[in-house]
């Protein structure tokens, strides 16, 4: 994976665990909190940038290097200062991959029409914010032992969003097994079609994982051969 460069804002729990995670796999990060003491999460060596702040104010957003930015979480303890941040990062910075941490699943489909995706606390994971965060690639959940068969996560393109999601199966080489769709997972999928923000939980032969890949992103015919 090519390093990118990521802004979290909040040093909790999941906003420090996310930037080590992150730095860990070589890419660059920087994170905003108000309470400097929030940063003792953060090891002593960690490479990472660390900005005294706020996730809505320009001037932080600036030194934390927003604008070159691929991606940002919002991921402090209050819903409507995470949706602001995130706001901010899409629609001012344009930073392509937003995810906000919410604890009111209510909100979600809201958010959701602004194409700002969110995870409830209920079902919040840093490896799910990561996933959000850099979504290319397919993140390998499980394998069997002999390595042949996979159960991976990935979220949906936005090429496929509108599209039949039952589609992506390819008999004998891919089955879509659930979508999670605003925090809530969904074994109806028969007749969705998809929507930006989309999680889904597919199992594979390993063999076919890359052509899987080809044809989600749009490098492979869509309806043809996975």
């Amino acid at each position: 994976m090519v390093p990118v460069h990521i802004v979290i804002v909040g040093c909790g729990r999941v906003g420090s665990g996310l930037g080590v995670g992150l730095t860990d796999q070589g890419h660059s990060v920087a994170i905003i909190d108000r309470n400097p003491k929030a940063f003792r999460r953060l090891p002593a060596d960690w490479p990472g940038v660390t900005i005294v702040g706020s996730g809505f104010d320009r001037d932080d957003l600036d030194e934390a290097r927003a604008p070159e930015a691929s991606a940002l979480a919002a991921v402090t303890s209050g819903d409507n200062s995470n949706i602001l941040t995130a706001r901010i990062a899409r629609e001012t910075y344009g930073i392509a991959n937003v995810v906000a941490r919410i604890y009111d699943p209510r909100r979600a489909q809201i958010y959701l029409r602004l194409g700002i995706a969110t995870v409830a606390t209920v079902s919040w994971t840093i490896d799910q914010v990561r996933h959000q965060l850099l979504p290319t690639g397919i993140e390998t959940e499980w394998s069997d032992p002999t390595g042949t068969v996979a159960l991976v996560e990935r979220r949906l393109p936005e090429r496929w969003a509108g599209k039949r999601l039952a589609d992506l199966s390819v008999r004998g080489e891919v089955t879509l097994v659930s979508v999670t769709r605003a925090g809530v997972v969904r074994l109806d999928f028969g007749d969705l079609v998809g929507q930006d923000g989309d999680i889904l939980h597919l199992v594979a032969t390993t063999e076919a994982l890359q052509r899987f890949q080809a044809r989600l992103v749009g490098t492979a015919a869509v309806g043809g051969p996975a």
